[in-house]
């Protein structure tokens, strides 16, 4: 199954290196996305080209490929189960929870000169940022992309409920499924609570486990996708 890796804020395709020869080793072809505006520079890039690039690479795809988002980009893969509900295999959701219609995407921090740069650790100590040492940190922040504002501050939209009916795996890495379970029955995350179809895993890692945890993390992200697969071939 194509497995398609879309990384959160600050990050392109390369933020997947060590997990793609880790999900190719258990059969899957992994396809990690670098955006537009990710690098490529394209200041002016915006959320919907994204989504464009995002869609692209759903209806290229020679099966139902298993579309994993990571932080922010949850709701880029949640946008696509809105969209292509017909051909995503499943979403993965690791480390956070997507937008509901209406909402900016990722209006978090201060943007400067029309892109929000990384802001620094601070906004992620704790269990964000725990297991990653002064090295991994630094060369974090060297690599990190400003977004660009019209990624950040752009407007998710939704209106296909039968995106409600694909198949949601919620990767739990710095807080636990338990914790997931009450910020959803809470109404933390409105999409969520809707879906017919959700898996917890636990995964004990921070915020960027294809940085600290890649082999759990593919080991992860191939049991989720063979089950899709398999799923499939039962019904």
């Amino acid at each position: 199954m194509d497995i398609l890796l879309i990384a959160g804020l600050w990050l392109d395709g390369s933020a997947w290196d060590d997990v793609v020869p880790e999900l190719a080793a258990r059969g899957h072809r992994a396809v990690p996305l670098t955006l537009p505006g990710a690098g490529d520079g394209a200041a002016s890039a915006s959320l919907d080209d994204q989504v464009a690039a995002v869609l692209a690479a759903v209806d290229a795809a020679p099966g139902k490929p298993l579309v994993v988002g990571h932080s922010a980009a949850t709701s880029l893969a949640w946008i696509a189960a809105d969209a292509r509900p017909e051909k995503v295999a499943g979403v993965a959701l690791v480390g956070g929870f997507p937008a509901e219609d209406g909402r900016a995407y990722a209006d978090f921090f201060p943007v400067h000169d029309g892109g929000m740069p990384f802001p620094g650790w601070e906004p992620f100590d704790g269990p964000d940022a725990a297991d990653l040492d002064d090295d991994a940190r630094k060369r974090f922040a060297a690599a990190a992309l400003p977004v660009p504002e019209a990624v950040v501050r752009g407007v998710v939209r939704l209106g296909d409920e039968r995106r409600f009916e694909v198949p949601v795996t919620l990767v739990c890495p710095e807080f636990t499924p338990a914790q997931a379970r009450e910020w959803i029955a809470a109404g933390e995350s409105p999409e969520l609570a809707r879906a017919a179809h959700v898996d917890y895993v636990d995964l004990d890692s921070g915020h960027w486990p294809m940085t600290t945890r890649p082999r759990e993390l593919a080991r992860l992200l191939a049991d989720v996708a063979d089950s899709r697969a398999e799923a499939r071939r039962g019904a």
